[in-house]
This record gives C-alpha cells, structure tokens and sequence, in this order.
C-alpha cells in the first residue's frame, strides 16, 4: 500500500529548517519500530464498526442502512439501533412496541435462535413469541467480524501489523512501526545516523508548516497559539496515522459494505474516545497538543474501565464525575482509592496511558447459556438443552481449527442455577480422539447427572455450558506402537500377546431398589446415564489407584461415578448451601431441628425430605465397598494361586535336573 503526499510545502530552503530543532529525539524516532509504549510519537488507531448488528442486519438483506430505520430485535426488547432509527428518538432497550410506535416505519428484525429439539440456528419470524424454546445465536455477527478482522490485516503491510480485536466490533491498531517506515521514505534527512552518534540530539524540525488532514475531524487545542503553532514530527506521524486508517475504512466499505469510525491518537485510551467522538462513518484526530482541551469538558465515567465500580467509587469520593474538577485533586488525594488506582486515575485524567496494541485474537473460552421463564424441572429437559448448547459451541469451535488440530479445548464445565443455589461440574475433554458435536453433549450430559443425582436441580432458572483451557493442537503424533522394540506388539495390537483380561462386571446397584415414584425418574435418568458412562471407561481406570472415602470427602473436581471406583451415586449433600450443613461436633451436642434429620456416617444434618435418597446413598456406599473387597480378595486369591502355581513348576524343573 502506497500513500500520497499530504503536505503542502513552507517553500522556505531546506537550510533554513537545519537552524531550528524538533522538541523530539533521534531516539524517540528509533522506538517507533519497535512499538514502544514510552515515546511521544507512537500512534494508535480505534477502529469501530457502526451500530455494528443493525449493519449486519442491512447488509444480509440488501437494504440502505443509511436511510432505512431497522433496529436488532431480542425477545420483546431491541439490542442495536442504526442511526436512522435513532434520528426518530428510538434508543436501546426499549420494547418493540415502543419502537414502532416512535418510528412506524421501522424494520425490526429479530436475532436468530436456537429451537428446542433443532440442531442449527435459523432466523424465524415467530422467534419473539418462543422464548421458552428458543435460544439466541451471534453466530453470523460473530462471522461477520472475522471478515471484517480479516479485511483489516489485508489492508496492512503483513510485517508491519499489530492488530487487537477488542470486541466484535472494534479493534485497536498499533501504527507506529509502519509510520516510522512512511517516514523514512518522505523524509531522507531522518534516514542518517544522529550527529555526533548522539540519539538523545534532537531531530530536524518537519520541513512543512501545514498538513492537510483531508476530511477528518480535528480536536482543536482550545488556544489561539496553539493552533498558529507549525507542526511538529508528532503531528506528521499522527497525519500519515490518519491516512491509513482512512484507506483501513474504505478497503471495509468497498469489500463488505460496512462503514465504521476511527481514533487516531498517541494511545489506546484517547485513540477509543476519538471514535465515538463524531459517529458515524467519521475520523477523529487528537493532536498531542490537544489533549488537554479534548478532556476538559469530558466525564471521567466515560473513559475505557471507569465507567463501572471503579468510576463509582471516585464519584462517591470526590464528588464529580467531571475530569477538570478531578485534575484540580493531588495524586495523594487520588491514592485514597489505592495506591496502584490513585496513581492510574492520576495518569489516566491527564491522558497517559502505556498499555500494549495486543495482537492477541485466539479466544480462550465459550460459553452457551439460556435462562428459563418458566424455569425447566426435568433431567430430559435439561439434556435437550444441552444438545443445543453442544451444537452451538461446537460450530465455534469448527471455526477455530478444531477439525484441522489447530486448537481444541480442554476442559468443559456446566453451571446450573437452581433458586439462590449455583451448582458447578467440570471435567476434562479427552484428548485422544477428535473433537466432535457428540462428545461434547455426552460429557455435557454426564456432568448435569452428576449434579441431578448429588442433590436437588429443580426448578432450574439458568443452565450455561463453557469450554476452556485452549491450547494449540499437536502435529505429526506418532502411535506409540512406533516406539516399542520389534517384536513388541502394542497394548492394543491384535497380536498373539497375552489376551486381555476381561473387566469382570460389578453388580448393578440399581437392581437391589425396589420401584420409585415420580419424583425419583430424575435420579435414575441421571444415574443410569453415569452407570453407563462407568461401564464404557471402566477399562481405563485402576480401580486400586482410587479410594472411594477420599472421592467422598473431595470438595473440587468432578463428583459422580467416574473415578470413584464403584457404582454408588454422588453424595447427595456435596453441594448443599451452608444452612443445610451441620456443625462436625458430636451429635449429643448438635441442636435438634424437626425438619432435618441427623446422619452419624456424615455427622452432618441434612433435610428431612432427603432421608431416603441419603440412606439409599450410604447403602449404595457399603455395598459397592463390600463389591470391591471381594474382587480384590478374589484377584488376590488368584495371584497367590499363579504363584505358587509357578513356584511348584518351577521346583519340579529343578528336580529333574538334579544329579543322581
């Protein structure tokens, strides 16, 4: 990419600028390819899509976004409303019917969702009226913004990038190395070495007293000598800053139709308040000698991560939320809020900020969730949302490389909030065969039987499913067959090595229990799906590496039948809220309560209506233990029987050979 010279010329000889001196260094000028934080010359661009889901909703259709009032429709509520829409005095999180009675002419498109029982996400023109059956999906603004993320890096020199995606529709950019190369370029007096080898001399003074700043808008300095002032190699690096975003923009609108806004600043913070500042489809220039003015008149609150808690706490402090009375406060003052937030806020007012463009865009987590109105009671219920939740999370994690091993996740979690309870599960993802849609869902569904069966679920208000723990795949694997001697054959080889031993069956707890009610099916839904889980992987645990009391007592991690090494279900009180918890002093002592009743296996007192499934539980607990002990007195009967099986062979061998 090439730019065009933006600068009208002093007319003055060049041997009347080697008189006068630059306030910036040779050395500043050299941290510029290195994208360091600390000189003065470093320029940051904030690129921000406009009303970015309502484009999304005028592109995929096909209408002018920039005449045509249309806003993003979420249940009875809208989430995005474009500009047009706005002029009518619509804003966010209004309801639809609000909406249309403001602005007749309004198009209201709803988001796609997710149906119970529906394996992809649609657009339905009934979605509004199924709220209970259907889940929201950003999966096709989420693609959207990989296309535009993409448009940008190909619009910047490859080796000369560094681009961090804020959000889904905003991204900072790091201009600094790319300038400094333009520089060289337009300017061959600062390709040199400094004079005397010195790179704290100061720099030649532009040889320009005007920049043409094209269409952007400019932050004024609020003096008159600011602005009869020549400019200096700052405001030429945040000019030519300015002519590569303005090409990032065009190269956006002409491929994909969207327009956005741009910041160009000496940093991320000024650089995403220069966005916003004239909306949409605008740039905005803040000159370093404009700061000042640019934050007078602005609130504190509405600077990037001070417009929560933080930005509350310093308005209840000191009474205003306004940063000119704010800079009238000493930084001892400030530090009342902490000493490393005191010091921050004190930079931050004054327009510093130090943090890093970086290019990191690999997401570390999804997450899937729906909340219920009305709230959901059954283990079948749950697992058909949890098919939706697999689905969903599992076309993310196609577009992340899971199918070419390019990343995969590790762990997954469940989280379901039943009244005021929040129960979590988690577990890692095997790693030894491919990602897939049903996978994810079995270990989904694994995870909420281990809740359903370790205590109360129902009713449930929100139920969320989340994988984590990203890492890059590994490549080139080797089976470890490769690596046994010849000879050898692997553990899983079909060869002529010792046959396996056959997992000998435990008895199924399920059949020592008479028939349950009604309010029982959720438990032995879920128990059979953990039964069954057990039985496939059985033969991949040492049940003699386990021991079930620890598993018992275990706090964190993932409860339920696997690795326990029996049968027996989850203790139903793993996750009782603590009002339910008795005090671990003997029971003589422990305040009777007539609606609980006390367990001396758990010296705990637990709810009444819960005494058959906790009995149930400690018999399940003693049978399976009785199971164990008598397979390994069995498996020890047998290695003393091979032994002395051997020892008896091995005796006769040494007879025969004995001399007469």
């Amino acid at each position: 990419m090439s730019f065009g010279t933006e600068f009208v010329s002093s007319g003055l000889p060049a041997s009347s600028f080697q008189s006068s001196k630059s306030r910036f260094t040779y050395k500043q000028l050299g941290q510029l390819k290195t994208y360091s934080t600390s000189t003065p010359l470093r320029t940051i661009a904030h690129v921000d899509l406009d009303a970015f889901y309502a484009q999304c909703e005028s592109v995929r259709l096909g209408i002018d976004g920039t005449t045509k009032p249309l806003a993003v429709q979420q249940w009875r509520g809208l989430i995005a409303i474009n500009y047009p829409a706005r002029a009518c005095g619509l804003t966010r999180h209004i309801t639809s019917v609000e909406a249309l009675r403001l602005c007749p002419d309004i198009m209201l498109q709803h988001v796609p969702t997710w149906r119970e029982g529906e394996e992809t996400w649609a657009y339905r023109d009934d979605a509004a009226d199924h709220i209970a059956t259907d889940k929201v999906s950003l999966d096709p603004y989420r693609q959207q913004s990989r296309r535009i993320l993409r448009c940008i890096k190909d619009s910047l020199p490859e080796k000369e990038q560094r681009v961090e995606k804020a959000s889904v529709d905003e991204v900072f950019l790091d201009l600094s190395a790319q300038v400094h190369n333009i520089l060289l370029e337009r300017y061959p007096e600062l390709r040199g070495p400094p004079p005397y080898d010195d790179p704290s001399e100061y720099l030649p003074k532009p040889p320009t007293t005007v920049l043409d700043w094209k269409a952007d808008a400019l932050v004024e300095t609020g003096e008159d000598e600011g602005e009869q002032e020549d400019p200096d190699w700052d405001d030429v690096c945040l000019s030519i800053a300015s002519e590569i975003v303005r090409h990032v923009r065009q190269q956006i609108f002409e491929k994909l139709r969207y327009t956005c806004s741009g910041g160009v600043a000496r940093n991320k913070m000024l650089a995403k308040l220069g966005s916003g500042y004239k909306k949409p489809n605008q740039q905005t220039v803040i000159r370093n000698r404009a700061v000042k003015h640019f934050l007078a008149d602005m609130k504190f609150t509405k600077i990037r991560m001070l417009g929560g808690k933080r930005g509350d706490a310093a308005v209840a402090m000191f009474g205003t939320d306004s940063i000119i009375d704010l800079l009238e406060q000493p930084l001892e003052q400030l530090k009342r809020l902490g000493d490393d937030t005191g010091t921050w806020l004190y930079n931050t007012i004054r327009g510093e900020d130090y943090s890093e463009v970086n290019p990191r865009t690999k997401l570390q987590s999804m997450l899937s969730a729906k909340s219920f109105r009305p709230a959901i009671n059954t283990f079948e219920q749950g697992v058909g949302w949890l098919r939706i939740f697999a689905a969903d999370i599992f076309s993310r994690c196609v577009e992340e490389g899971v199918l070419e091993n390019k990343r995969r996740p590790r762990t997954i979690s469940l989280q379901l909030r039943q009244g005021a309870q929040i129960k979590r599960k988690g577990s890692t993802i095997p790693q030894g065969k491919p990602l897939s849609k049903e996978m994810l869902f079995d270990l989904a569904k694994n995870l909420l039987a281990q809740i359903v069966v370790g205590g109360r679920a129902w009713p449930c208000m929100n139920l969320s499913l989340s994988v984590g723990g990203w890492e890059d795949g590994v490549t080139n694997n080797t089976d470890i067959s490769g690596f046994l001697v010849g000879g050898m054959p692997s553990m899983n080889s079909g060869g002529s090595g010792e046959p396996q031993r056959k997992r000998q069956k435990k008895g199924n707890i399920a059949n020592f229990f008479g028939p349950r009610d009604e309010k029982k099916k959720d438990f032995d839904a879920a128990r059979a799906v953990l039964i069954a889980t057990r039985e496939s992987t059985q033969d991949d645990i040492d049940e003699e590496d386990h021991e079930l009391e620890e598993e018992h007592l275990e706090e964190q991690g993932t409860y339920g039948l696997e690795g326990r090494g029996s049968l027996a279900p989850a203790c139903p009180y793993e996750e009782l809220p603590a009002e339910h918890v008795g005090s671990h002093h003997d029971s003589k002592s422990a305040p009777q309560r007539s609606n609980t009743f006390f367990c001396p296996d758990c010296n705990l007192h637990l709810p009444l209506e819960e005494k058959p499934e906790h009995t149930d539980y400690h018999f399940a607990l003693s049978l399976s233990k009785d199971l164990r002990q008598e397979e390994q007195n069995r498996n020890k009967g047998q290695r003393t029987l091979q032994m002395s099986s051997v020892f008896i062979s091995s005796r006769q061998a040494n007879l025969s050979v004995r001399p007469v």
